[in-house]
C-alpha cells in the first residue's frame, strides 16, 4: 500500500518525482465557476451569496441570513460540555501564549543631522478567517487564525464557516468563537463567501486580510481576489515527512503517517526517511495493519498510494538533503540526536523534535500554528501568526541639514533615472 524505494541526493526516482510536482488539479470548469460567482458576489452582493450557497451547499439563507445571531454564539457556548470546553479553553491559553511571544513594536533609528527613520507596526483594521467544516468541524483552525489577529490588534475580525444541512452552524466552532471573543460569524463558505469578504455584499463588510484554508474553490478565489485583499497563503493538502533512524518506533511513524493520510482528498503526501532498511521495511508493515482498523481508510488507501512513500537514503546527511527539497509542511525528526538536524532543516512549515511530538499535537493543543505552507511553499513561506495581520509603515523625519548634505546626490540619482520632477523636487528647496 505504501511504497518503499531507495534514494541518493540528486537522484529522483518517479514516486518521488510525483510527490515533488503534486497538486489539486483543477479543472477549467472549477475555475471558471468560481470566476462567475466572484463576478456575481461583486455585481450582486447578498442575492448571489445566498444563490450559490443554496445551491452548492444545499443551505437556504432567505430566512435567516447570512450572519450567525450572535445570542447563538454564547448559548452554543454555554451548552458546551465542561471537560471539552476546558479542553479547549486551555487550547487557547497555549496558542496565546505561543503567539504573545510574537507582538513586533514601532522601532525608530536616529541617523544624525537630527534625522530620525523608523517603521511602525500597525494592525489592519478588518481580518476575515476561513474556518472549513463541511467534513469535521475545524474549531482549531478558528482558534489558530482567530488568536494571533487578536493578539495583532486587529479591530473587526469575522469568521466564515460552512454551515450544516439545517443551517446551523456547529457548536464546537461557535464555542471556540466564544472563547477569542469573535462575535461576527457568517454561516457561508466557499468562493462565495471569498467574495462576500473581500469585496463586501449589502450585509457583509469587506476585510484587509482573509486568512484560513478550504477547499479548491477557496484556493481559488483566494488567488482571484489577492490585491484587492490581503491573504495568507493559498493552502494545498496536507503532507507529513517523518525523519528517523533505527531508534525511532515503527509503530508511532506508521501512527503519525496515517494522521495526515486520512484527510481526504486523495492529495495528501506521507512521507518517512530512514537510512535503516529495516526500519523501512516495518513502517510499510504498520502501515497496512493500522489502515484496516481506521474510519478513513479508503481515503488513506488513495492518498497513500499516490504520494505515500518510505525512502531509505545512505544517511541522514543524505535524508536531509530530501527533506530540503521536499519542503514539508510538517516534519517530525525522531532519530538518536535530534537537535543538529533541525539546525539542518531549511524548509519546513512546522518541525516535530522527538517521538513524543506527534504531529497531531502541534494541529491541536501544543501551541504552535496549524496554518502551515504547503507544497513546497515552506521554501519561502511561514505559518500564520501575529505577523499575518500586521504592516509596517515607514517613518522618514529629515532635516534641512541632512538635505543640504544630500541633495546633490538624490538629484543625480532623479536625473539618471529621467525623472526630472524628482530631481526639481529637491532642487527647488533652493538648498
Amino acid at each position: 500500500m505504501i511504497d518503499i524505494f531507495t534514494y541518493a541526493s540528486g537522484e529522483e526516482p518517479p514516486k518521488l518525482k510525483a510527490i515533488l510536482s503534486r497538486s489539486i488539479e483543477t479543472a477549467p470548469e472549477l475555475e471558471a465557476t468560481v470566476d462567475t460567482i466572484i463576478a456575481e458576489v461583486r455585481a450582486e452582493g447578498d442575492p448571489a451569496v445566498a444563490r450559490w450557497t443554496r445551491q452548492l451547499d444545499g443551505v437556504d439563507l432567505t430566512e435567516a441570513g447570512a450572519r450567525v445571531d450572535p445570542g447563538d454564539i454564547e448559548r452554543a457556548h454555554r451548552g458546551m460540555d465542561s471537560g471539552f470546553l476546558n479542553i479547549l479553553e486551555q487550547a487557547a491559553a497555549n496558542i496565546r501564549r505561543f503567539h504573545e511571544a510574537q507582538k513586533q513594536s514601532d522601532w525608530y533609528l536616529q541617523d544624525g543631522d537630527g534625522v530620525v527613520l523608523g517603521k511602525r507596526i500597525v494592525p489592519v483594521q478588518t481580518a476575515a478567517l476561513l474556518v472549513p467544516g463541511a467534513s469535521a468541524p475545524l474549531f482549531s483552525t478558528l482558534l489558530m487564525a482567530a488568536i494571533p489577529a487578536v493578539i495583532a490588534g486587529v479591530d473587526r475580525i469575522c469568521v466564515a464557516t460552512p454551515a450544516r444541512t439545517d443551517g446551523t452552524v456547529h457548536p464546537a466552532v461557535l464555542a471556540a468563537a466564544h472563547i477569542v471573543g469573535v462575535k461576527e460569524v457568517y454561516r457561508i463558505f466557499g468562493a462565495q463567501a471569498v467574495a462576500a469578504l473581500a469585496y463586501g455584499t449589502q450585509t457583509i463588510p469587506r476585510a484587509d486580510v482573509l486568512a484560513g484554508p478550504g477547499h479548491p474553490s477557496v484556493q481559488i478565489a483566494k488567488k482571484r481576489v489577492y490585491g484587492d485583499v490581503g491573504i495568507d497563503m493559498i493552502a494545498g493538502p496536507s503532507e507529513i515527512v517523518v525523519l528517523a533512524d533505527e531508534t525511532a518506533s515503527a509503530r508511532e511513524i506508521a501512527a503519525d503517517l496515517l494522521s495526515q493520510a486520512e484527510h481526504g482528498s486523495g492529495y495528501e503526501a506521507a512521507v518517512c526517511i530512514t537510512p535503516s532498511q529495516t526500519l523501512a521495511n516495518e513502517v510499510a508493515v504498520e502501515v497496512e495493519r493500522q489502515t484496516a482498523d481506521l474510519s478513513h481508510a479508503d481515503a488513506i488507501r488513495r492518498a497513500l498510494a499516490a504520494f505515500g512513500a518510505v525512502v531509505v537514503v545512505p544517511d541522514l546527511d543524505c535524508g536531509i538533503d530530501l527533506v530540503n527539497r521536499l519542503a514539508p509542511e510538517h516534519l517530525e525528526i525522531v532519530v538518536e540526536d535530534p537537535w543538529p538536524r533541525v539546525e539542518q532543516v531549511r524548509n519546513a512549515g512546522a518541525i516535530f523534535v522527538g517521538p513524543a511530538s506527534s504531529e497531531p499535537v502541534g494541529d491541536y493543543y501544543a501551541g504552535t500554528n496549524h496554518i502551515l505552507p504547503t507544497a513546497g511553499a515552506a521554501r519561502f513561506a511561514s505559518s500564520v501568526g501575529v505577523a499575518t495581520f500586521l504592516k509596517n509603515i515607514s517613518i522618514v523625519a529629515y532635516t534641512s541639514a541632512r538635505l543640504e548634505k544630500t541633495a546633490g546626490h538624490i538629484i543625480a540619482m532623479a536625473e539618471a533615472e529621467g525623472l526630472d520632477a524628482h530631481a526639481n523636487a529637491i532642487r527647488l528647496r533652493n538648498l
